[in-house]
C-alpha cells in the first residue's frame, strides 16, 4: 500500500481547492462570449438558475460518493460494493484526460499572450492564427505551465494542491476585482452594464436555454470525477452540503464578476458583443491597445495573467484525477504518477497543439459530409469530452446515487456533518433533483450533442 491518503487539512483548504477546479477559463473566457452572444442578462439569469437547481444537488453526490468511498473515480464504485459500475468512474477520469489534452494547449496560448502584452505587441489579435500556428513556441508555454502544475500535484493534497489554491484563488480574485474597478471608469461602460444585468427576455430561445445548461455543467466541473477525488481527501464530519453550497457560490461569483469585467470594457470601445471565443484572443488585444501604451500594457497584461491563474486552478484539479488513479489502482508513488500522468497528456495533446493552422489534416479534422463545412481536431475533442462525455457521466451518476447506491445512503453521507440536512426542504429539493430533474435534463443534453456532432443535425439552428 502507498501509506496514509493525504486530507485536506482545513474547511477553507477543501473550498479553495474544488472552487479552484470549478474557476478556470469556463468562467473568464467562455462564460463572457457564451453571455454576448446569447443575448445578455437572459443567458445569465438561465446560467444562475441551472447551477443551483440542476448542478448543486450534482455537486454534492459526487462529493458524497468520493468521501464514502475514500478512492478516487476508478476505485470508488468498488470500495462502495458497486463494482460494476466502474466504468462510470473510467469515463470520467478518460474524459478529464482528454479535456486536459486541449486546455493546456489553451493555456499555452494565454500564457503566450500575457508575453505578449508586457512586451507591448497588441498586433498578435491580429495575428491570431499565426500565434497559434508556431508550435514551438506554443509547445514550450504548454510544456512550462505543465511542469509547473506537476511541481504543485507532486507535492501532495495538503503541501501540493491546497496550498498552492489558497495562493491562487485570492490572488485571481483580486486581480479580477482590481480590472473592474478600471473597467467602470471607461466611457460608455454603463452601456455594458446595462446589456449585462438587464434582461431583455426576448431573447430567451431553446438554444440560450441549452447552451446555458453547458456552461453551467462544464464550469462546476462535474461528470470528470475531480469532485469525487476530492470528497475522498475530505474528512469524516466536514460539512458537505455547505461546502457544496460555497463552491457553486464562487463558481458563480467569479463568473459574474468576469462578465462585468469585460462588458464594459467592450462596450466602451463600441465592440460587438457576439464575437465568440475570438472576443478574448482576437478583439481584446485591440482594446488594451485603444487604451494607450502604459495602460493597455498594464491592464492587458493583468487580464491575461488574470486567464493563466484561472487556467491553473482548473489544472491542478485536472492533473490530479489521473494522479489519483495510479496512486490508488497501481499503487504507484505520486512523484513518478505526476510525471508520468503529465507526460501522458502532453503527447496526447500534441494533435490540439498542431490542430490550429499548422497541420491542415488536424486544422480540418472533422468534415462533414455534403458541405464544405470542418471542424479542428480540438473543437471535435472539446464536443466529445466537454459535450457529450460530461452530461452522460451527470446522468449516470444521478441514476447511480438515487437507484443503485439508494437515496437513504447518500442522504446518510451528506448527514455527516450537517445534522439539519435530513428531512429538511434541501434533501427533498436534492432528492427530487437527482431521480427526476437530472436524469431527464442531461438524457436530452446529450442526444442533441450526439446528433449536432456526429450527424451535424442543429436543432435549435
Amino acid at each position: 500500500m502507498i501509506g496514509k491518503r493525504n486530507k485536506f487539512s482545513s474547511k477553507f483548504g477543501f473550498i479553495a481547492a474544488a472552487a479552484g477546479s470549478a474557476v478556470g477559463l469556463g468562467n473568464i473566457w467562455k462564460f463572457p462570449f457564451e453571455v454576448g452572444r446569447s443575448g445578455g442578462a437572459a443567458f445569465l439569469l438561465l446560467y444562475l438558475l441551472f447551477c443551483f437547481v440542476l448542478c448543486y444537488p450534482l455537486l454534492i453526490t459526487e462529493i458524497a460518493i468520493g468521501r464514502n468511498a475514500q478512492k478516487s473515480p476508478v476505485g470508488a464504485f468498488k470500495a462502495i460494493h458497486h463494482r460494476q459500475w466502474t466504468f462510470m468512474g473510467i469515463l470520467g477520469v478518460l474524459c478529464g484526460v482528454l479535456i486536459l489534452s486541449f486546455y493546456n494547449v489553451v493555456t499555452a496560448w494565454v500564457f503566450g499572450y500575457f508575453i505578449e502584452m508586457l512586451l507591448g505587441n497588441f498586433e498578435v489579435g491580429r495575428q491570431f492564427t499565426t500565434f497559434t500556428s508556431d508550435i514551438e513556441m506554443i509547445g514550450g508555454y504548454s510544456l512550462f505551465i505543465l511542469a509547473v502544475v506537476a511541481f504543485i500535484v507532486s507535492r501532495g493534497v495538503t503541501r501540493g494542491i491546497e496550498k498552492a489554491s489558497k495562493v491562487l484563488m485570492p490572488v485571481l480574485i483580486g486581480i479580477l476585482i482590481f480590472l473592474i474597478i478600471y473597467s467602470l471608469t471607461l466611457d460608455n461602460a454603463i452601456e455594458g452594464i446595462k446589456f449585462y444585468l438587464i434582461p431583455d427576455f426576448s431573447k430567451i430561445s431553446i438554444d440560450v436555454v441549452y447552451r446555458a445548461l453547458g456552461q453551467a455543467f462544464f464550469s462546476l466541473s462535474l461528470g470528470m470525477g475531480i469532485l469525487i477525488t476530492y470528497g475522498s481527501y475530505l474528512k469524516s464530519r466536514e460539512d458537505i452540503v455547505f461546502s457544496g453550497a460555497i463552491i457553486t457560490l464562487a463558481d458563480i461569483l467569479i463568473a459574474f464578476l468576469a462578465g462585468l469585467m469585460i462588458f464594459p470594457i467592450v462596450f466602451s470601445q463600441n465592440i460587438q458583443t457576439d464575437g465568440g471565443p475570438g472576443l478574448i484572443f482576437i478583439t481584446m488585444p485591440g482594446i488594451f491597445q485603444a487604451m494607450g501604451p502604459a495602460w493597455g500594457i498594464a491592464i492587458g497584461s493583468l487580464f491575461f495573467l488574470l486567464l493563466t491563474f484561472a487556467a491553473i486552478t482548473s489544472i491542478i484539479s485536472l492533473l490530479e484525477l489521473p494522479v489519483s488513479y495510479l496512486v490508488d489502482q497501481h499503487e504507484i508513488k505520486r512523484d513518478y504518477a505526476v510525471w508520468i500522468s503529465a507526460g501522458i497528456i502532453f503527447l496526447l495533446g500534441i494533435p490540439s497543439l498542431i490542430g490550429n493552422g499548422y497541420s491542415e489534416y488536424f486544422t480540418h479534422f472533422i468534415r462533414y459530409y455534403g458541405s464544405e463545412a470542418s471542424i479542428d481536431f480540438m473543437t471535435f475533442l472539446t464536443d466529445v469530452s466537454s459535450n457529450t462525455l460530461l452530461p452522460f457521466v451527470g446522468f449516470l451518476t444521478s441514476i447511480f446515487a438515487v437507484y443503485v447506491w439508494k437515496r437513504k445512503k447518500l442522504f446518510r453521507e451528506l448527514h455527516h456533518g450537517n445534522e439539519h440536512f435530513k428531512n429538511s426542504w434541501l434533501s427533498n429539493y436534492v432528492g427530487f433533483c437527482l431521480q427526476f430533474i437530472a436524469p431527464v435534463v442531461l438524457a436530452i443534453t446529450f442526444i442533441l450533442t450526439i446528433l449536432e456532432i456526429f450527424f451535424g443535425i442543429y436543432i435549435f439552428s
